[in-house]
């Protein structure tokens, strides 16, 4: 946004001053040689009345340069600080069981983990997101990627079954620690959900929370279903290790409260700086007074008025 001021603006009182003075301020120093010299000079003066055009178009404009002419432009250069975040999502053959949704008993817990994924993602319009989807087996089924569409299609692509039917938790945060490990991004999180106990993982426990624990990355644990499908103590040591959160959902709309909270939780740093550009055009009247009231004192002379 721009904008144009003076920043003296007083200045231009001395106009008053001026003008006060061209009405009472009479020519004496002449007088003194050449008594009646205003009866010689009134033919002459009346021939070149435009000199006194000049005249006070230089002081006009002195004045004006006085006072500070400038331009001045402000905007805001916000600067927004996203995230990378690893979905690492449940697959096992548990998650198809029904009733997860009290409003559709008919879905699969993993149909409505996908569409409560899809949403968050969407959310996080500054973030990159990968993904990793375990079963037997943890693999990357998106890299970190700020593409949104490219990762929903991926999310509606997940089917049950394609990587087992067990649970191999602890594989899966170590393929979703690995790829955050060559991660910029000041702030890295993990979102794990599960429905089940790991019981197919060949990285021990302990050493997936040693793990978790030396690498500046934030781990929250999404427990679904039953209390007893899920081990809360083993999701609980893991985000305290992480130094995160645990949750626990037993329909949807707690599991859409749970993504709702960490999206709240981690939300994008938002850093405005108000920049404030002053672009001064004194310069511009000052040269053109200087030359007019050269211009005024060359004719003058040179006419002898």
């Amino acid at each position: 946004m721009s904008q144009f001021s003076f920043e003296y603006p007083l200045a231009f009182g001395l106009l008053i001053l001026f003008a006060i003075c061209a009405k009472w301020c009479k020519e004496r120093s002449r007088a003194i040689f050449f008594p009646h010299i205003h009866n010689l000079m009134a033919p002459s003066v009346g021939k070149s009345t435009w000199l006194g055009l000049l005249k006070w178009l230089g002081i006009v404009l002195a004045v004006t340069a006085l006072a500070s002419p400038v331009i001045t432009k402000s905007y805001t250069n916000s600067k927004k600080e996203g995230r990378d975040i690893v979905l690492v999502l449940d697959s096992s053959d548990s998650m198809r069981q029904r009733g997860f949704d009290p409003n559709d008993i008919m879905k699969s817990k993993f149909d409505v983990v996908k569409e409560v994924v899809e949403d968050f993602i969407q959310k996080r319009k500054d973030d990159r997101i990968g993904m990793v989807t375990f079963a037997d087996v943890a693999f990357i089924a998106s890299p970190l990627t700020f593409e949104k569409t490219f990762l929903t299609n991926i999310t509606k692509m997940q089917q049950l079954g394609i990587a087992g039917k067990r649970t191999a938790i602890n594989d899966a945060l170590v393929q979703a620690y690995n790829m955050l490990s060559k991660s910029k991004a000041k702030s890295k999180i993990v979102i794990l959900l599960t429905d089940g106990q790991d019981n197919m993982s060949k990285i021990p426990f302990e050493e997936v929370k040693k793990m978790i624990e030396k690498r500046d990355i934030k781990l929250y644990a999404i427990g679904i279903g039953d209390s007893r499908d899920y081990n809360a103590m083993y999701l609980q040591a893991l985000a305290q290790a992480g130094h995160g959160a645990a949750f626990g959902a037993r329909n949807a709309q707690m599991l859409e409260q749970v993504y709702a909270q960490i999206d709240k939780l981690e939300k994008s740093k938002l850093n405005d700086k108000k920049i404030v550009e002053h672009t001064y055009l004194y310069i511009y009247p000052l040269i053109i007074a200087i030359l007019s009231l050269l211009l005024f004192i060359y004719i003058r002379n040179s006419k002898g008025v």
